[in-house]
């Protein structure tokens, strides 16, 4: 027998369990029309807000004036839940926020004045700029030293606008990044000898890193705790990292001792021919000259190109085909 709708509707419900849920509203509850009135409506209260952050304007806008905020009867409490709380800068929610505001402020100010002549090249003002540990102590930030870097790129930028056509917006900002120490009256200690009379040294090429320790001894050379053999198998690595030695006839005067990681075999020899001339130079700083001749003392910025999307490799293009 097939039940009818109503019915059917009824055991569904059931079924579900629908029919022993409580009612949500007492019994003559929306029957009262004050009642109704009161729940289905919503009052009109006026909210406490503070006025739109203006991202193009100052950094730190003054807060608004108690007239215009509306009138609120003398006595009465405020709500503070409803007021909204306006950062004091749009770099607020950053991770940096100090650091964010600063390098904003300088890019805006090299912006505003990147149209001026330039200083001749080499006679810029020599500048002492804070160190990333100044800089890091009074920002209070996790502040990396490639960001610390970004800000000394506009900085010095900024620095070599033309002297005479300095604006003072940009001598203020400069101001607040440099040392209070004359650049030209401070000299690098020389490097010296350690209690067992050795010479450290660093030297890098490419992505390689060679760090070297020189002392008076028979010429006997160590690579990462092996001989010059055993740690380049080409001949030519192996001239490449005693050429310092080669050159000023000391072979057999100082013992090598070096670490060396990164890269390939190559740039690790030629981080080693820099790494061992500076060390020679904090024994016999009279060899400067004839290290500058052989190349040995100058650092070869030169590094492997990257590679290019569409290309084969970083130049090289793939066969033109004219069907």
């Amino acid at each position: 027998m097939e039940l009818p709708a109503a019915a059917m509707r009824r055991v569904w419900l059931r079924s579900c369990g629908a029919a022993s849920r409580p009612n949500v509203f007492p019994r003559g509850f929306l029957s009262n029309p004050a009642s109704r009135r009161k729940c289905l409506s919503t009052s009109s209260r006026r909210s406490i807000a503070a006025a739109e952050i203006d991202f193009d304007g100052p950094q730190s806008a003054p807060p608004p004036s108690g007239d215009s905020l509306p009138e609120r009867p003398q006595g009465a409490p405020v709500n503070l839940d409803r007021l909204r709380i306006v950062p004091a800068s749009p770099s607020y929610f950053t991770a940096r926020p100090n650091f964010t505001d600063d390098l904003l402020r300088l890019r805006q100010v090299l912006r505003r004045y990147e149209a001026l002549p330039l200083a001749p090249p080499g006679s810029a003002p020599k500048v002492a700029w804070k160190t990333f540990g100044q800089y890091k102590g009074t920002s209070m930030e996790p502040v990396k030293v490639s960001r610390y870097n970004l800000i000394l790129d506009v900085l010095k930028r900024l620095n070599q606008i033309h002297p005479s056509l300095v604006p003072e917006e940009v001598t203020e900002e400069l101001s607040k990044f440099k040392r209070h120490v004359d650049p030209h009256a401070y000299k690098p200690p020389p490097p010296q000898l350690d209690q067992w009379g050795r010479a450290m040294s660093v030297g890098k090429r490419k992505s390689s890193v060679a760090r070297v320790w020189l002392v008076e001894g028979e010429g006997e050379v160590l690579v990462n705790n092996k001989t010059l053999a055993q740690a380049f198998a080409r001949v030519h690595d192996r001239e490449s990292a005693i050429w310092p030695l080669k050159v000023t006839q000391r072979i057999d005067k100082y013992n090598v001792w070096a670490l060396v990681h990164g890269g390939g075999t190559t740039g690790q020899a030629e981080a080693l021919t820099l790494a061992v001339a500076k060390a020679m130079l904090t024994h016999e700083p009279l060899l400067k000259p004839v290290l500058r001749r052989a190349g040995c003392i100058t650092r070869d910025p030169r590094r492997v190109e990257r590679k290019k999307p569409g290309k084969l490799k970083a130049r090289k293009m793939p066969a033109w085909v004219k069907r």
